[in-house]
């Protein structure tokens, strides 16, 4: 989504929206006045150094203390990777990549289990987040709600607000009471870090979801206008922005910058983007992380980061590839921080769509050429001064530049997309980058002959008139190296060229004493000057050497705290005398000494049901109505939000009984299972969604279940129902629908009317440390049988492959040790493969954490990331597995397994998260 103008055009003038145009610690943050801040160097990396900070805008960019930034953002849920030490791998892993900034919701679900309960400690310290990213010199864009987005249950509301009054996302009296209670715990965390006193980073403050809010809803709009004055009152003074609009117009001045909210992945959009003049972009989340748990939204029980540019196991993927050059782009090429249209320019061939902007302060030209075909297109560029034709791959684009300058010198034009320019010690660099076995055409400007040392043999070189022409096929032998010297400058510059491939294998870094560029490792997380030393930190996967350019003086290299022999190679750089080893292999234990115990006994007639709550409630603040014969069935009604429901049903008499009808509603996939005095009456499962219902987030059925003949008769029967709710509705519409019920609706009986007594039972309390969204209610659950300090020596021995038909559940567990070097950060996942005809799904509990659930006939998922400081990498973890069957096929589990999902020499020391249990296994 592209800038708004009817969002704050309808806001525009209000109290609420002048007080949050104001900003900066007291200053307001509003258009830049008749002064144009010209192109010039970025701010530095921020840090928390203790000093004020004023963040303005004017219609071309954010400006920071003065200086334009080009915002570079990725999203980030610390949420969804439950083990605090591993956050900062993931923001090194983002700055590395190029983004200056990250964005991180703060989900209510997640840190208040009851009203005016609110939890930021262990795997919710948002606190240590924030400080985090500030050493990390990220900026930070806060998102605390109080609706997220339909990506987590409720859209990040909490199970208890569907049992109280109010109508969410509204100024209703009731709902304000709560979410004013949970901003105000935000914010009071959040003023501590703001980038405007220097006690932090967060520089933006995101209102409310990604979504535009129609002119005709003045509910909403008012709702907004209130959710900016509850920020303003809280002492949060940085400027706030509610779904793609960054600070917004003011009534009479200049417009604002564009801010695109939710960018994908391709290089063509974020282009096409920053074509039209967007420079503050948000891209949504490159590690999305793991579904844990129940914390998941309406979009199934996939993993949330299937798919993204870092994977699950925090394993960097080819995709990173644009984003990376993309980020370091804007960070290091200033003059895209204030283009304007240009004239209009035509490619030779027609398929290709060129944007042209231009900086007039430094006289760069941009071309953004667009390939929308199916086919890869080369064609020349009319009208632009670049001489050479133009290649683009199929649904791809390219960046291109003329008059750029590039340190001292000026490029004439180019025909690969420049990824970066920075000084370095007593040489400039630039990059140049392009798809492998592509040309690279690029064109300087040169007062004289210049005097060139080629490094690599792929290069070659032309001088004519003035002008020195240098070709390069990409991808070839990796990385190719120019050293450029004299020709009208006394400052040599290093021309570096490579493919997507190659280009994610370097490294820039600022330090204190100036930049530097690392080539070679798979990884830079940090680099260190002492004296003559630099001092790298970082990963090695594969065999690989390290390149270093930097700043004056530097003569010795270090990785990882081991010297490192360099020379002094053709193109300036310290070079490493051989090659670092790969790292080493990782090996894994079979999964052996499993045991069973069946996990249904509530329905058997003769469970003991007291202590469960009775169902005997008439009225509900449900959307879903009640029945007119009533009780309330609804399980959040009862204080059950999340996981599994058991209902008890006692019956006095089943005479001429023929069938029972339940009526239940649950999220995607959800599911039902009934028994009558212990006996099966069937299970019902939701219909997997088509293209139709994929964002249905709500479900609804009734299930109807005959009753034999030899289950009729007198006395007391009881009716167990189990029902698998899976998530609340997300409430994209804000039409309260996350209060939508979760659980039996209601309950009839063929052949007579029935009087029932209910019972229902849910979740226990939430431990301290996993917190709500953990457990559900399965009797295991509620007895502990996940966590490793239960006692299962009295349970069943049974081998894997297992199978059995049986409508319930069943519960297995066992230990297993790793024994993974220190040095070495291995990702592990938890494999599990079937019959995909065998219909029965599992709970996966590591060392008592629910790491998701597994559909065996339903996929994709089959493997589980078992996150470090969970998994205990040199000590020993209990595994449980919760196989919840419907009793019409064998079930199993069948294949169970580790499996290795990336390991890297390096890595950062991972803390042991805490679980609150006594019997916990000390380990890494």
């Amino acid at each position: 989504m592209e800038l708004s103008r009817r969002t704050f055009t309808a806001l525009a003038g209000t109290a609420a929206l002048g007080a949050a145009l104001a900003g900066s610690g007291g200053a307001a943050t509003r258009p830049q006045g008749p002064r144009v801040v010209p192109t010039g160097p970025p701010p530095p990396p921020p840090s928390a150094d203790g000093r004020r900070h004023r963040i303005t805008h004017d219609r071309y960019s954010l400006l920071v203390d003065g200086r334009r930034l080009v915002l570079w953002s990725a999203e980030l849920h610390p949420f969804r990777l439950p083990s605090p030490s591993l956050w900062r791998d993931v923001l090194q892993k983002l700055r590395a990549h190029g983004h200056n900034a990250v964005q991180v919701p703060v989900p209510w679900n997640y840190h208040s289990p009851a009203p005016g309960t609110y939890d930021f400690t262990g795997v919710r310290d948002l606190n240590r987040f924030l400080n985090t990213a500030a050493e990390e010199r990220l900026y930070v864009i806060l998102r605390p709600g109080p609706y997220l987005g339909a990506e987590v249950d409720a859209g990040g509301f909490p199970g208890w607000l569907t049992a109280v009054g109010g109508t969410a996302r509204t100024n209703d009296p009731e709902y304000l009471r709560h979410a004013d209670a949970w901003l105000s715990a935000v914010h009071s965390i959040a003023v501590r870090h703001l980038y405007t006193a220097g006690g932090g980073t967060v520089l933006l403050y995101r209102v409310e979801d990604a979504h535009d809010v129609p002119a005709g809803d003045p509910a909403r709009h008012a709702h907004l206008a209130r959710l900016y004055a509850k920020a303003r009152a809280d002492r949060i003074d940085v400027p706030l922005f509610h779904g793609d609009g960054l600070l917004g117009p003011r009534e009479g001045g200049p417009r604002a910058p564009g801010f695109r909210v939710g960018a994908g992945y391709g290089r063509s959009g974020h282009l096409s983007d920053l074509a039209r003049g967007i420079t503050a972009h948000h891209v949504r989340p490159v590690f999305g992380g793991t579904s844990w748990g129940w914390l998941p939204g309406t979009a199934g029980h996939a993993p949330d980061g299937s798919g993204t540019p870092i994977d699950e196991g925090r394993r960097p993927t080819p995709e990173l590839a644009p984003l990376q050059q993309f980020g370091h782009l804007v960070r290091t090429v200033p003059d895209l921080a204030r283009l304007v249209p240009a004239p209009e320019v035509r490619a030779a061939d027609g398929r290709l769509s060129v944007d042209h902007l231009a900086n007039h302060d430094t006289g760069a030209q941009v071309y953004v050429v667009r390939n929308d075909t199916p086919e890869r297109v080369e064609s020349m560029l009319p009208d632009t001064g670049i001489e050479m034709p133009v290649a683009v791959a199929p649904h791809d684009a390219k960046l291109l530049m003329t008059g750029l300058a590039l340190g001292r010198r000026n490029l004439a034009y180019c025909t690969a997309q420049p990824m970066l320019s920075m000084p370095t010690g007593r040489v400039d660099v630039a990059v140049f980058v392009g798809r492998e076995g592509e040309q690279a055409h690029v064109a300087l400007d040169c007062d004289g002959p210049p005097n060139i040392d080629r490094a690599d043999t792929e290069p070659a070189w032309s001088y004519d008139r003035g002008r020195l022409n240098v070709v390069v096929p990409l991808g070839v032998g990796g990385l190719s190296r120019i050293l450029v010297k004299e020709g009208g400058s006394d400052t040599p510059l290093v021309l570096l060229f490579a493919d997507d491939a190659t280009a994610l294998r370097l490294w820039p870094y600022e330090t204190p004493s100036g930049s530097l560029l690392v080539y070679g490792p798979a990884m830079l997380r940090s680099a260190t000057l002492r004296g003559s030393t630099v001092h790298l930190v970082g990963d090695v996967v594969g065999e690989t050497g390290v390149e270093v350019w930097g700043p004056r003086g530097i003569t010795e290299v270090t990785w990882n705290g081991e010297p490192v022999r360099t020379y002094l190679g053709r193109a300036r750089s310290l070079v490493m005398e051989g090659m670092m080893p790969d790292a080493p292999a990782v090996s894994l234990p079979e999964l052996g000494g499993w045991r069973r115990r069946g996990g249904n006994p509530e329905s058997r007639p003769d469970f003991d049901d007291s202590a469960w709550t009775v169902a005997d409630r008439t009225s509900s603040h449900s959307v879903t109505p009640v029945p007119k014969d009533g009780p309330v069935l609804f399980a959040d009604d009862y204080g059950f939000h999340y996981g599994d429901v058991w209902y008890r049903g006692r019956l006095t008499d089943t005479r001429g009984l023929t069938s029972v009808s339940l009526s239940y509603s649950t999220g995607t996939h959800g599911l039902l299972m009934a028994w009558l005095d212990g006996r099966p009456l069937g299970t019902h499962r939701m219909p997997a969604p088509d293209r139709d219902t994929a964002e249905r987030g709500t479900w609804t059925a009734t299930a109807t279940f005959a009753v034999p003949e030899r289950l009729r008769g007198r006395g007391r029967h009881v009716l167990s129902v189990l029902v698998r709710p899976m998530r609340h509705d997300g409430d994209e519409r804000a039409e309260d629908s996350h209060r939508a019920a979760r659980g039996l609706t209601a309950a009839a009986f063929e052949g007579g009317s029935r009087e029932v007594e209910w019972r229902i039972q849910g979740a226990a309390a939430p431990d301290r440390a996993r917190g709500p969204l953990n457990n559900g209610g399965l009797h295991g659950e509620r007895g502990g049988w996940h966590l490793p300090g239960y006692d299962d020596r009295h349970w069943r021995e049974v081998d894997f492959p297992h199978e059995e038909r049986r409508q319930g559940v069943a519960w297995y567990r066992t230990r297993f040790r790793l024994d993974v070097d220190p040095d070495m950060d291995a990702s592990v996942g938890l494999t599990l493969e079937d019959d995909p005809e065998r219909a029965y799904r599992v709970q996966v509990f590591l060392n008592g954490w629910n790491m998701g659930q597994y559909l065996n006939d339903v996929g994709p998922r089959r493997a589980f990331v078992l996150p470090n400081g969970i998994l205990r990498t040199r000590a020993t973890n209990t595994l449980a597995l919760a196989v919840l069957s419907d009793g019409t096929t064998p079930s199993g589990p069948r294949d169970v397994r580790l499996t290795l999902l990336g390991a890297a020499r390096g890595g950062l020391p991972v803390e042991r998260v805490e679980t609150g249990e006594a019997a916990d296994p000390p380990g890494r």
